[in-house]
C-alpha cells in the first residue's frame, strides 16, 4: 500500500471496498442480533409478568413476615436473604442489615440484583441481611399509614431475631425508600441503628438554577391533580409506568439513542448486562390512588416532611426525633436526586451545626463526583468502595459525637500511619462541617420561594379537580379501560410487541442463531465503523442540545409564572402565610432540661469515662475523626476484656454524654478530669494513650498539641509533655534529608 508518510497509509479503492463489505456484513449481523436482544427483553418481561413479578434479586430469600396478612394490610413483606454458596456463614450476633427498596414505579430488587451490591457487601462481611419487598398490586384500601405500620413491625421482628447484636439494625433506604425510612426512624427511633439514605430526595424543592428541571414539573403541570387524574383513569390505581416514563424523559438522548446504540454497537458483550437491567427497569408496579396522592401532595409538591407538617396515624413526624446517625450518600452525577435534594432538609431543620449537636444528632454525608442515580444502589464499580467503607465503619459512625460531618475516603499509601488499624485499601475519616457548607453546595434558598406559590396553586387546582372533574372521570373508568390503558403504555407496549408473542417475529430467533454461529466482529479500525461512531456521537450531542434547550425553557416558563406577582394575587396567595416559621421554643426547653440533667456528671464517672472525656476534649478542636484511632480503642478494649462489660451502645451513650459536658462547660469538664483520674499513674497512662491514638491518623496538629498541654497542666503532667516533645524532635532529626541533584 502506498504511504503518505511512514505512519499514515493512503487507503486504496480496493481496501475501501473490502472495508465497506466487512462493515455491511457486520452491520447486518449486529442489526439482527440487536433485534433478537430486544425480543429476549420482551420475553423476559412477559415471563416476569406471568410469574407474579418476584423481586429481581440474585439471592435466594425466605419471607419472614407478609404484611398482606396483617390487620392493617399492605402489599409488603420482610424477606431474610440466604447467603449464596461460597459466601461466609451469617453471624446472627452481628448487626443486621435491612434494605428498603424504592416503590417508585419499578418493582423491588435494585439493592440486590447483582452480587456486587448493598446486600452482597453485607453478606460478604457475615451480617444477617433482610429485604423489605413489595408485590405488584396494592391491597384494597392500603394507605401510606398501612405501609409505615408494616415497616415498624418488620423492624420489631428483625430486632427480636437478633437480641445479642451489638447495635440496632443498619437500615438502608434507596431513593424513595429514603423518605419512608426517615418517617420510620422519626416515629420509632429506638428500633433503628444507623440509617443510610442512598440517592434519597427529602427536600424536593431544592436544586441549582440552570439544572435539575425535574423539580419544576409539578408547577408546570398545575400541581398534584394530574396524579389524581391518572389514578382515576386507572380505576383507583396509579400506574408506576407513568413515573418510569418521567424518569426516561429526563435524559432523552440516553432513552432514545445512547442506551439502544450502546447495545447495538456492543452486541457481542453488552447483551447480558442490558437484559439484566431491563428485567428490573421494565417491571412496573401499581399504587393505590390514595397512596400516590399522599406522596405527591406531601412530598413532591408539598415538601412537608422536613417542615414537620406530616402526621401518621395522628402522630406528627418530627425528623428531630431521630436518634440514630444519619448517613447521606449523594452524587453530583445524579440527575434524579441532586445533592441539594438529598441534603437541604438539614438547613430546614437546623440553623447551625451547634443546633445539631444540641439535639444530640449525628449526620454524615458523602458526595460522589460522577456516579449516576442507579449506580448508587447497585454499588458496582465506582460506588463499591463507598458502600464497603460505610459498612466497615458502622460502629464508628454509631458512636460519632453529635454533629455534622462529611465523609472523606482516601486510598492508602505504604507510608500512611496506623495502617494496621484500618482497611488495606482505603481509610475513611469524618471532617466537621456546618449548615452553611450544605447551603454553599447550591445557590442558597432564594430559588425555593416560588415553590410556596406552587403548593398554594396546587391545592386550589386539586380542590377543583376533586369537586368538578374526578366524579366524571370515575364514571367512565372501569377495570377494563384501566387495563387497556396500562397495556397501551409505551413502556409496556414496546416490550410485548417485540417478543415471541408477536407472530411476525417468528423468523427472528433462527436467523439470529445462524448469525451467532458465524459471527466475526469487525476490526476496530474499520473506517466505516469509525464514521458510524462519529455519527452516533453527533446524534447524541443533538439530543443533549435539545434536552438543554428544553430544560432551560421549562425553567424560564416556571419562573415567568410562579415569580409573577400577578399570578400570586390572582390565586389569593399571601406570602407571609406561605412562609414557614420554625419555632425553637420546644428545642430550647429540651436543652434546658438536658443541661440540668447533666449538671451532676462533671465530677462523676469511671477511669474509662475520664479517658474518653480527655480524648473528646483534645479532638474537639478541629473535630476530624479518623477510623484508625477508633479501631485502636476497640482493639485495646478487646485486649483488656473491657468489650465484655461495655457494649457498643454503652460506649455510644458515654461518648454522647461526655461530648455534651465538654460543649456545655469546657473548663469545668477539663477540671473534672482530676476527679475521674485521681491517681498519677492513671493520668500518665491516659495522656500517653491519647497521644498514641491520635498519632495513628498522622502527625498531631499544633491545635491538638495545645489541647494536650492544657490537659497535662490540669493533671500536673507538664513533664510528660516535655518528654513527648523531645521524642518528636529526636524522631524528626533521624529522618534522612533528600539529596539534592
Amino acid at each position: 500500500m502506498p504511504m503518505l508518510s511512514s505512519d499514515v497509509p493512503i487507503p486504496t479503492l480496493n481496501s475501501l471496498n473490502t472495508s465497506a463489505f466487512d462493515y455491511w456484513t457486520d452491520t447486518a449481523q449486529r442489526t439482527l442480533l440487536f433485534w433478537d436482544a430486544l425480543r429476549e427483553r420482551g420475553n423476559d418481561y412477559i415471563e416476569h409478568e406471568q410469574s407474579g413479578k418476584p423481586p429481581v434479586l440474585v439471592f435466594d430469600y425466605q419471607i419472614i413476615l407478609d404484611a398482606r396478612k396483617f390487620t392493617r394490610a399492605a402489599n409488603y413483606a420482610l424477606a431474610a436473604i440466604l447467603p449464596p454458596a461460597g459466601c461466609i456463614p451469617t453471624d446472627l450476633n452481628k448487626r443486621p442489615f435491612v434494605v428498603i427498596d424504592p416503590r417508585a414505579g419499578h418493582g423491588p430488587g435494585i439493592g440486590g440484583f447483582k452480587m456486587d451490591s448493598e446486600i452482597g457487601i453485607a453478606l460478604k462481611a457475615g451480617h444477617p441481611c433482610y429485604f423489605v419487598m413489595f408485590f405488584p398490586h396494592p391491597v384494597e384500601g392500603q394507605t401510606i399509614e398501612c405501609v409505615t405500620n408494616a415497616e415498624r413491625l418488620f423492624l420489631d421482628k428483625v430486632n427480636e431475631r437478633h437480641p445479642h447484636a451489638p447495635g440496632k439494625p443498619f437500615v438502608i433506604g434507596n431513593c424513595q425508600g429514603g423518605w419512608a425510612l426517615m418517617i420510620l426512624a422519626a416515629l420509632a427511633p429506638n428500633s433503628v441503628g444507623p440509617i443510610l439514605l442512598a440517592g434519597s430526595p427529602i427536600s424536593y424543592w431544592a436544586g441549582v438554577e440552570g439544572k435539575n428541571p425535574m423539580r419544576y414539573m409539578g408547577g408546570l403541570l398545575g400541581g398534584t391533580w394530574a396524579a389524581s387524574f391518572a389514578g382515576d383513569l386507572g380505576n383507583g390505581k396509579f400506574d408506576g409506568a407513568n413515573l418510569v416514563n418521567n424518569f426516561e424523559k429526563l435524559d432523552p438522548g440516553n432513552t432514545h439513542w445512547s442506551k439502544l446504540y450502546g447495545l447495538y454497537a456492543n452486541i457481542d458483550t453488552e447483551k447480558e448486562r442490558y437484559l439484566e437491567f431491563e428485567r428490573w427497569w421494565g417491571g412496573h408496579f401499581l399504587l393505590n390512588k390514595e397512596e400516590m396522592e399522599w406522596i405527591s401532595q406531601n412530598l413532591f409538591v408539598g415538601n412537608r416532611l422536613s417542615a414537620g407538617e406530616i402526621t401518621i396515624d395522628g402522630e406528627t413526624v418530627n425528623l428531630r426525633n431521630i436518634r440514630s446517625p444519619i448517613v447521606v450518600f449523594a452524587s453530583w452525577g445524579d440527575n434524579i436526586t441532586p445533592p441539594q435534594q438529598a441534603l437541604n432538609w438539614i438547613p430546614d431543620l437546623y440553623d447551625s451545626a451547634d443546633e445539631i449537636r444540641d439535639n444530640e444528632q449525628t449526620i454524615v454525608y458523602f458526595l460522589h463526583e460522577q456516579i449516576g442515580h442507579l449506580g448508587i444502589f447497585v454499588s458496582s464499580g465506582v460506588a463499591n468502595r463507598e458502600h464497603s467503607e460505610f459498612a466497615s465503619a458502622l460502629d464508628l459512625i454509631d458512636v460519632l459525637p453529635p454533629g455534622l460531618y462529611e465523609a472523606i475516603i482516601r486510598d492508602t499509601t505504604p507510608d500512611m500511619p496506623g495502617l494496621s488499624f484500618g482497611d488495606d485499601k482505603h481509610v475513611i475519616r469524618f471532617e466537621p462541617r456546618d449548615v452553611a457548607d450544605i447551603l454553599a453546595l447550591g445557590d442558597g434558598r432564594e430559588g425555593e420561594k416560588a415553590f410556596e406559590l406552587v403548593r398554594h396553586v396546587a391545592e386550589l387546582n386539586q380542590s377543583m379537580y376533586d369537586k368538578f372533574m374526578s366524579p366524571f372521570v370515575k364514571m367512565f373508568s372501569s377495570e377494563l379501560t384501566a387495563t387497556c390503558l396500562r397495556n397501551l403504555n409505551s413502556a409496556r407496549l414496546e416490550r410485548s410487541l417485540i417478543s415471541d408473542s408477536n407472530p411476525m417475529l417468528k423468523a427472528l430467533k433462527p436467523l439470529a442463531d445462524m448469525v451467532r454461529a458465524q459471527r466475526k466482529p469487525i476490526a476496530a479500525d474499520n473506517p466505516w465503523l469509525k464514521a458510524e461512531q462519529k455519527t452516533a456521537e453527533a446524534i447524541r450531542n443533538s439530543w443533549d442540545s435539545y434536552r438543554d434547550k428544553r430544560d432551560a425553557g421549562y425553567e424560564k416558563l416556571f419562573k415567568a409564572i410562579y415569580e409573577s406577582p400577578l399570578v400570586a394575587s390572582m390565586s389569593g396567595y399571601n406570602q407571609e402565610e406561605g412562609t414557614r416559621h420554625r419555632s425553637n421554643d420546644e428545642q430550647d426547653e429540651k436543652m434546658r432540661q438536658r443541661r440540668a440533667e447533666h449538671e451532676c456528671w462533671f465530677e462523676q464517672g469511671s477511669v474509662e469515662t475520664g479517658f474518653l472525656r480527655l480524648l473528646i476534649f483534645v479532638a474537639s478542636g478541629n473535630g476530624v475523626i479518623d477510623e484508625r484511632p477508633f479501631n485502636g480503642i476497640r482493639r485495646l478494649m478487646l485486649e483488656i476484656g473491657l468489650d465484655k462489660t461495655v457494649s457498643l451502645q454503652q460506649l455510644k451513650a458515654t461518648i454522647k454524654q461526655q461530648t455534651f459536658l465538654v460543649r456545655m462547660d469546657e473548663q469545668r469538664a477539663l477540671s473534672g478530669l482530676t476527679v475521674l483520674l485521681p491517681k498519677p499513674a492513671e493520668r500518665h497512662r491516659a495522656l500517653k494513650l491519647a497521644r498514641e491514638l491520635l498519632e495513628l491518623s498522622g502527625p498531631i496538629s499544633a491545635e491538638k498539641e495545645g489541647r494536650l498541654q492544657r490537659v497535662a497542666h490540669v493533671l500536673d503532667l507538664d513533664s510528660d509533655v516535655a518528654v513527648s516533645k523531645k521524642k518528636a524532635v529526636r524522631a524528626k532529626s533521624v529522618v534522612p534529608k533528600k539529596v539534592s541533584k
